[in-house]
């Protein structure tokens, strides 16, 4: 808990704050323009409208962050800090975040960002920075020696040093807090990439580093292409790690330059095709709420979406019937309306690879049921859709849409080991689910599953208290925990 007296102080600090929006890269504690001048629009998904121009970082800003970000690491107070001097200063910072979201001016201003940012609803949006505070323990160890007592061998954790951290568009408050609490908690400093698309969030993040009193060099962040900025932090020799959430193609060439650079440390979150079972035997009513969460849930740019659902073909059609008619009932427009259901997709670019993927169903015989347009006003909106009789073979099958999009194939009455089959049949595992008031077949199906998360009559549950990480192409190293 953050004492009331230093909540006081900050809320008086913030509010004699003048807001603005961060819009340069921040360098060893300072925000700066571009080395080379360049900077591009910020555009708003809700009517497509530019926010505003934001730096686009150049190789040479890239290196600038990381010589600042190892300066401060070997010569700064950063490295130097024991674990609690360090976790008192990240409470502090916790205290800021928080004192920011509770002053109504500067909520108000943060939610725009998050929600012109990322266009996640507002209400799904109140992430903040994890207060945690990694206890670097070590062990000690018995050893064989003819002498009892005599020599002793212990374990110490010590912090890695630089590390680079590339996060995705769909949150990237949410990621940036995963990513990076317990990367600075560890006692490692920090260059981080935020997605094109979306960086004004960790710009603000940034903004109240300083306010808080962190180092400079401890936090660097720098917008701009994952070609340009996202290469360099792979190839970089005095980066000692990365960290990448975003596609399984990008992941793979991350991790081979990671390799040929330096052998630096790497983890990876990537691409999903989560399966959705649901069997006859469910709760309906949960099945067809949580199942439409699995799918909708911030228009379906999720890591962990229900990619695919398999429904017993007992229910099938009670089921498609009635998340038909919850669907009609979704509110779509504006994010910062908290009544709103389902806002737009992030950027233009992605809205149409969406209506592709609907393109591509319908081409290959599965029955488009519900959506699959663009919504008739501005801004990026597409219509929550329902594909039916998708057949194994299928391009939407296989493939991740990563929007709103709810992809249904059902399976014979009783026939648990052939789901799982079918389940299993990709390269991808990151989450899945099963539906089934059988607690043994819940167990069953769970302990069979290929992904790194299995939810048993709920979905999209994640905790800071829980690994989180993937199977096979979805990547590997955990978050959290």
């Amino acid at each position: 808990m953050i004492h009331a007296f230093l909540l006081a102080q900050v809320t008086k600090e913030i509010n004699n704050m003048t807001v603005k929006m961060p819009y340069q890269c921040f360098i060893n504690g300072r925000f700066e323009d571009a080395g080379d001048g360049k900077s591009y629009d910020t555009i708003n998904p809700t009517d497509g409208s530019a926010i505003c121009k934001v730096s686009y970082a150049s190789v040479e800003d890239v290196d600038r962050a990381v010589a600042a970000a190892k300066e401060s690491f070997e010569n700064g107070p950063w490295g130097k800090m024991n674990p609690r001097d360090r976790g008192s200063l990240l409470y502090k910072y916790v205290g800021i975040t928080l004192s920011f979201l509770r002053c109504c001016l500067s909520a108000q201003v943060l939610r725009s960002l998050t929600a012109s940012d990322s266009d996640s609803l507002t209400h799904v949006r109140r992430t903040q920075l994890s207060g945690c505070r990694d206890v670097l323990d070590g062990k000690t160890i018995p050893i064989n020696q003819a002498r009892p007592n005599r020599n002793l061998t212990f374990t110490r954790k010590e912090p890695l040093g630089v590390c680079a951290i590339v996060i995705p568009w769909n949150y990237p408050l949410m990621m940036l807090a995963w990513k990076s609490a317990a990367c600075l908690a560890a006692g490692n400093t920090l260059v981080l990439k935020p997605a094109q698309v979306t960086p004004l969030t960790a710009l603000k993040f940034a903004e109240l580093s300083v306010k808080a009193g962190i180092p400079k060099g401890v936090i660097n962040i720098l917008p701009g292409s994952g070609g340009m900025v996202g290469q360099r932090l792979s190839d970089h020799p005095d980066i000692r790690k990365l960290g990448f959430t975003g596609s399984t193609p990008i992941g793979k060439q991350i991790m081979k330059s990671c390799a040929i650079s330096n052998l630096k440390k790497v983890s990876l979150e990537l691409g999903g095709k989560s399966p959705l079972i649901i069997f006859s035997d469910c709760d309906m009513d949960k099945a067809v709420r949580m199942g439409m969460s699995s799918v909708f849930f911030n228009k379906g740019e999720n890591c962990i979406a229900a990619g695919r659902l398999f429904v017993e073909e007992s229910i099938h059609d009670e089921f498609i019937s009635r998340v038909v008619e919850e669907i009609k009932k979704m509110k779509i427009g504006d994010p910062l309306d908290r009544s709103t259901d389902h806002g737009p997709q992030n950027h233009k670019a992605h809205l149409d690879k969406l209506l592709e993927y609907c393109e591509a169903g319908v081409k290959e015989g599965a029955m488009l049921v519900y959506g699959g347009r663009q919504v008739d006003r501005p801004g990026f909106f597409m219509e929550p859709t329902v594909f039916t009789d998708v057949e194994d073979h299928m391009f939407i099958a296989k493939e991740e849409s990563f929007g709103p999009v709810m992809v249904v194939s059902k399976f014979k009455t009783g026939d648990v080991d052939g789901v799982l089959q079918r389940a299993n049949d990709t390269e991808y595992g990151l989450a899945s689910g099963v539906f089934t008031r059988d607690i043994n077949k819940a167990m069953y199906v769970s302990e069979r599953l290929e992904a790194g998360t299995v939810f048993v009559n709920t979905y999209n549950k994640t905790d800071v208290a829980s690994p989180f990480g993937g199977f096979k192409q979805s990547g590997f190293g955990k978050d959290l925990g």
